[in-house]
């Protein structure tokens, strides 16, 4: 860090889309001094007011100052030309999934450390072939799972761990969403389970409620590879895409625990996910995007609690320095890519008859009436749609 003599120059690639996110976080970190935008990688650049309060030092080999004032960031659509002419230490890669392995490989391979948006791959063997990479460079990686950074994680295992709601008997996961047609047609590999002959696996669970799935693995602890012991999957789209818009997985681990994660695209009143730990004398309740938590025991009144969040490139950053712990190392997504694996090998999605969908034309978008009950039924009772009895229902899959 010191070889920098001030803020880690950053290289964003993919600023668009959910890429906005990045560039407003990195534009935080550098106003702190933390780091400064050094480089974006796109195939159109970013105009000078999509870049409005940005400055970096010039790129090449002149001269840099810590503050980075004067110009723009460098911009260019070779990812690894920027690497080398903006010297930067960190790159954020938020890009179509299937390119995250290349990417990642291409900055490791300069030892440049990695902020690397979920999932991480498409595939098992294209996640084993990235993390096998990255640490055969000696680079750090950091998975962009933010809902990891919730000091509620830690504090709901700690809750666990004192048994302050009994024996664990399952976890569940709900997530009732609803996305516009539109949202399929954002980026060419949207709704997509392949595309020219790469796997892509943009389903409900894989992409936009992955961090439902991610999150209710963290709090059991089975977060790594060799933790799952089984999947069961039941995969639907009410939508006309080719891959799943309402869905649900079941994993069983090695150490007996089962967790159950259902979601949709599709609901009637879209509301916030959360996890929910079932205990023998209580449950807790994580409503992970709000840092919330709800605790109900025998013998006590509910308690509601609200947390903090560490930022994860601000946490890559300070474990850079020595001063932290990385919080979403590769090996932990382990058990998420298992899951990931196991709806990318799961017969294709099955089309929802048309009467269990309707069109809200207001929103432009496709709801299955009754599936938010669905959903939160699946996190409350650790069943599949199937065995909850949804009439549009498909027998399970499984894999182990």
């Amino acid at each position: 860090m010191s070889d920098y003599g001030g803020p880690l120059p950053v290289v964003l690639a993919g600023a668009r889309g959910h890429g906005r996110w990045h560039l407003e976080n990195i534009r935080r970190l550098q106003d702190k001094g933390l780091v400064r935008l050094a480089g974006i990688c796109e195939l159109t650049p970013l105009t000078p007011e999509e870049l409005a309060g940005f400055s970096a030092a010039g790129s090449g080999s002149g001269p840099r100052t810590a503050s980075g004032a004067g110009e723009l960031p460098e911009q260019s659509a070779d990812f690894g030309a920027l690497l080398d002419s903006t010297g930067a230490a960190v790159a954020v890669i938020c890009t179509p999934i299937p390119t995250h392995t290349d990417l990642a490989l291409t900055a490791a391979a300069r030892g440049v450390h990695l902020l690397l948006e979920k999932p991480p791959a498409p595939s098992y063997a294209e996640f084993r072939r990235m993390a096998d990479g990255v640490a055969a460079a000696g680079v750090v990686c950091q998975i962009g799972f933010q809902s990891m950074g919730s000091h509620a994680v830690p504090a709901i295992r700690e809750l666990i761990a004192k048994g302050t709601i009994g024996r664990v008997d399952g976890i569940g996961g709900a997530g009732a969403w609803g996305r516009a047609e539109e949202y399929y047609r954002r980026a060419p590999w949207a709704g997509h389970r392949r595309l020219n002959g790469a796997d892509v696996v943009d389903g409900v669970l894989t992409n936009p409620l992955a961090h439902a799935v991610a999150t209710a693995l963290a709090l059991d602890g089975a977060t790594r590879a060799e933790d799952v012991a089984g999947i069961e999957t039941e995969l639907l789209r009410a939508n006309d895409i080719e891959s799943d818009d309402t869905s649900c997985v079941r994993v069983t681990t090695t150490g007996g625990s089962r967790i159950t994660v259902a979601a949709t695209l599709c609901a009637e009143h879209p509301d916030e996910p959360y996890v929910l730990v079932h205990g023998s004398s209580g449950r807790i309740t994580f409503w992970y995007k709000q840092d919330r938590v709800l605790v109900q025991r025998s013998g006590h009144g509910p308690q509601e609690l609200t947390y903090g969040r560490t930022d994860l490139l601000e946490n890559l950053v300070e474990h850079l320095e020595g001063r932290a712990a990385l919080l979403v190392t590769p090996d932990g997504t382990g058990a998420f890519m298992k899951v990931v694996e196991a709806i990318r090998r799961a017969p294709d999605p099955v089309a929802l008859p048309g009467d269990a969908w309707y069109l809200d034309a207001d929103e432009n978008r496709r709801v299955v009436p009754g599936v938010d009950g669905l959903v939160a039924a699946a996190a409350d009772t650790l069943a599949l749609y199937s065995e909850l009895g949804a009439s549009w229902a498909l027998s399970k899959e499984v894999s182990t």
